[in-house]
């Protein structure tokens, strides 16, 4: 099934500075891209994609609430990288975990942690330019968060479908981004033919 962007959006509102693009007011670089994700499998095959375009020292920061998806997009992330997606799990009582593939993975999950306890983490010492750095629960990495990430925002969108939107903040964000754009796979829509009962008959045979 297709991966499918929304209809043209209605004529913008005012923009509402309450609102920021970005978290923590950083600024986008270049025009965020959103899609639709239909399936788990889409989300997967996003995760995917976005692994297989790192180059290393790329942070992915996700957000989202429960059950939108996150983790499946590491774990496709985790696919890319080939390195094993199997083991990729949520790090909610592990608070780091490492996957070794072409390029080093760590995935984290802020979702429990506090502030003051972040700065006990560590996570900023893998922020080192190597090593691709995937956040779930960004938001609570209130100033640790590099300038230069790639925002993936995941949020439900009724009956079972999800909506991301991606943002870059930097230049290597911004290179990621772009080439995510052109690498994605799409497929069109297949095209559904409905026959007629003259379509559908079969010719008779001549009697002799």
């Amino acid at each position: 099934m297709p991966f499918r962007q929304p209809g043209r959006p209605k004529p913008p509102r005012p923009p509402d500075s309450s609102a920021p693009q970005t978290h923590r007011g950083a600024t986008p670089v270049g025009k965020p891209w959103r899609l639709v994700l239909r399936t788990p499998q889409q989300t997967h095959r996003l995760g995917q994609c976005v692994g297989t375009l790192l180059r290393g020292g790329e942070v992915v920061a996700l957000f989202g609430e429960l059950g939108t998806g996150k983790t499946s997009l590491v774990r496709g992330m985790a696919d890319g990288l080939l390195a094993d997606s199997a083991a990729v799990s949520s790090p909610t009582f592990t608070l780091i975990h490492e996957y070794r593939g072409r390029l080093p993975l760590i995935h984290t999950d802020l979702y429990r942690l506090t502030t003051s306890q972040l700065d006990d983490t560590g996570l900023g010492d893998y922020v080192d330019g190597h090593t691709v750095v995937a956040i779930e629960w960004a938001d609570r990495w209130t100033d640790g968060l590099p300038a230069d990430r790639l925002e993936v925002r995941l949020a439900h969108h009724p009956p079972a479908a999800r909506q991301v939107l991606l943002t870059a903040t930097g230049p290597s964000s911004t290179r990621l981004l772009a080439e995510l754009r052109t690498s994605l796979p799409r497929r069109r829509p297949t095209r559904v033919v409905r026959r007629t009962r003259v379509q559908s008959s079969r010719p008779r045979r001549a009697s002799h």
